[in-house]
């Protein structure tokens, strides 16, 4: 029996968080480049031990999260800690709001997805598109630029929910896996509840915190008339719906519109009967609200904002994303369509979206549709 000692075990692999040390550079289409070769982009397999290529990969993701917030911050958008009132050594979950919060009379806000960084639509898409393109950049601009739009922007943080005691900050799982570790051969750090930020243990919790601390804080956080718009990517939009649809009496009248990027909520299981809005709202249920200012975007075959199957299972009108294949591409390519759907209706209290009736919908249930693009990789 062979006995290593420690000394004898190769050392983790170690990369610079650093652009022109990694061999990569930003061209002058936004596109991460190698310097040897500008022609080529990202190059994950580097060695047959994954232990390298994994520690390559979180070096090169930590350069794109310091540039994609440096220009979140170029925007106006500022870093706010939760819990609320936790010192920055403290364990704690960061997101980005703007400025305008308390003075808007509109506010958008973002739940996305769970295995993403704050920031971070897909780092496929920075690779593919550009760095704007592929995080939350070119959509903040968009939102926050108009002159006079008077609308505040809040994105969430469902991916960062680990909190690592050595660096002082929140991380995703993927960069808890690649956190260093005594030798190449060890196994990932083990959790315990030190690394648990309070109120916010997975990503149900964050979304409700954001809802009951952020923004029902009326008169501190956002206006008291303040209007919001909810769009949720994947587990991000299944909690925001999960929250309202229990809460619907007391959020009818702030819940101007959602749109969904591949929805996971299911009608026959999320949407709880005799939850009805305020007076003030009609009463009108929460169910009868998605149907009438709620849409989906989801994986498809078919061009950018066609109509899909998906009304039985979610309960309002379903639309191809322009993505085929992976789920966190979907909102790189969908947002320009999802904010102008916004825009629309933000202005029209009386706006109700046409039930569209596909073929592939009429008295299917939900088992039917298994296969379906539609509803594809929801696990």
């Amino acid at each position: 029996m062979f006995v290593f000692r420690r000394e004898d075990l190769p050392s983790d692999p170690s990369f610079p968080s650093d652009l022109n040390k990694l061999g990569y550079f930003i061209n002058n289409e936004d596109r991460i480049r190698k310097i040897s070769n500008p022609e080529q982009d990202f190059q994950f397999k580097i060695n047959r031990n994954p232990r390298w290529n994994e520690a390559q990969r979180e070096a090169m993701n930590e350069c794109i999260r310091q540039i994609v917030w440096s220009r979140l911050d170029g925007l106006g958008l500022k870093q706010l800690r939760l819990p609320l009132g936790t010192p920055v050594d403290k364990p704690h979950v960061p997101i980005l709001v703007s400025p305008d919060l308390e003075t808007a009379s509109r506010v958008v806000v973002v739940f996305g997805e769970p295995i993403q960084d704050l920031g971070v639509w897909a780092y496929r898409s920075v690779g593919t598109n550009g760095i704007n393109a592929g995080s939350a950049v070119n959509f903040a601009r968009e939102v926050l630029g108009h002159v006079g739009s008077n609308t505040a922007l809040i994105l969430a943080n469902t991916g960062q929910l680990i909190w690592h005691c050595g660096s002082r900050r929140a991380v995703t799982n993927a960069s808890w896996l690649a956190i260093p570790r005594e030798s190449a051969v060890d196994p990932p750090l083990v959790m315990t509840g030190r690394n648990k930020i309070p109120g916010h243990h997975n990503w149900q919790e964050h979304v409700e915190y954001i809802f009951a601390q952020i923004l029902a804080a009326r008169d501190q956080f956002i206006k008291k008339d303040a209007k919001i718009d909810v769009i949720g990517i994947a587990e991000g939009g299944l909690a925001a719906v999960r929250f309202l649809a229990t809460h619907w009496s007391a959020w009818s009248p702030y819940i101007s519109a959602i749109c969904l990027c591949n929805p996971l909520h299911y009608s026959h299981l999320d949407l709880p009967a005799g939850e009805t809005g305020s007076e003030e709202d009609g009463g009108s249920s929460f169910a009868e609200f998605l149907s009438a200012r709620c849409r989906a975007y989801v994986l498809s075959p078919k061009v950018l904002d066609e109509p899909v199957p998906g009304y039985n299972e979610h309960g309002c009108n379903c639309y191809s994303s322009g993505e085929e294949l992976n789920i966190e591409c979907i909102m790189p390519s969908a947002w320009q369509s999802i904010l102008q759907w916004l825009a629309k209706i933000s202005g029209d209290p009386f706006y109700s979206e046409p039930r569209i009736i596909n073929e592939e919908d009429g008295g299917l249930d939900v088992g039917r549709f298994a296969d379906d693009a539609s509803v594809a990789d929801n696990d």
